[in-house]
């Protein structure tokens, strides 16, 4: 069996018992980035041997890692943060155990966009997740795009890059699109700003942006 495993978006209490005992039962875990999981393993008093599983090295290790599912043994994903797949590693390797008839079993649990979502006061009936946005080739070609959504939208942004999407949102939706900005989930520096792209702008222009970043903005009007 495949697992993965979603592990807190921040405050560490948000592990669910029963991640904690499957990470604790696997033969192996494998971690987007082994020094920032082991504190969280830790943690839970989690000694499960762990392996390195990054957008860096996943196509040569996915294999490897196949045949041992088809040996028997069972082996968990997790990610720095979040659930894997999520804009972060787990869809290569999960179509290739998939193929190779292994089974595979997503854990519920943290995910960043939601909470984001719900505190955003936007409709989340129904919405479009758009992850990170290209950083330069077709990033233009998405934000037209996204500008006649009329559902609401979430993307993911770097603090470094925020205040430029913000003027990018400007341009492309026009400064009274309503947006909510959720930054630090769950951490003891979480907040979410709430208002117009030129409301949001004028509260972030002289600040040092730091934290995960996430950006709802409401759907175009009919």
């Amino acid at each position: 069996m495949l697992y993965l495993v979603p592990t807190p978006v921040g405050n560490m209490a948000d592990m669910t018992f029963r991640a904690v005992e499957v990470l604790k039962s696997v033969d192996l875990i494998l971690a987007e980035d082994t020094r920032t999981s082991r504190p969280l393993l830790s943690h839970y008093g989690i000694s499960t041997p762990l392996q390195a599983h990054h957008i860096y090295n996943e196509h040569q290790t996915a294999n490897s890692i196949v045949e041992r599912l088809m040996d028997g043994q069972n082996i968990a994903l997790i990610t720095d943060a979040g659930t894997p797949g999520i804009s972060d590693p787990g869809f290569l390797l999960v179509r290739q155990a998939v193929a190779a008839g292994a089974q595979v079993e997503c854990l519920p649990g943290a995910t960043a966009f939601v909470p984001a979502l719900i505190d955003s006061a936007l409709p989340c009936d129904r919405f479009v997740f758009e992850g990170f946005l290209p950083h330069k080739k077709g990033r233009q070609t998405a934000l037209r795009r996204l500008a006649t959504e009329e559902r609401t939208m979430v993307v993911y942004e770097s603090p470094h890059r925020l205040l430029k999407l913000l003027e990018e949102l400007s341009t492309h939706m026009g400064t009274d699109r309503q947006i909510s900005i959720s930054r630090e989930i769950s951490k003891l520096h979480a907040e979410t700003l709430r208002g117009s792209v030129a409301e949001v702008q004028s509260q972030l222009q002289n600040r040092d942006i730091k934290g995960e970043i996430v950006v709802v903005i409401a759907g175009a009007e009919n």
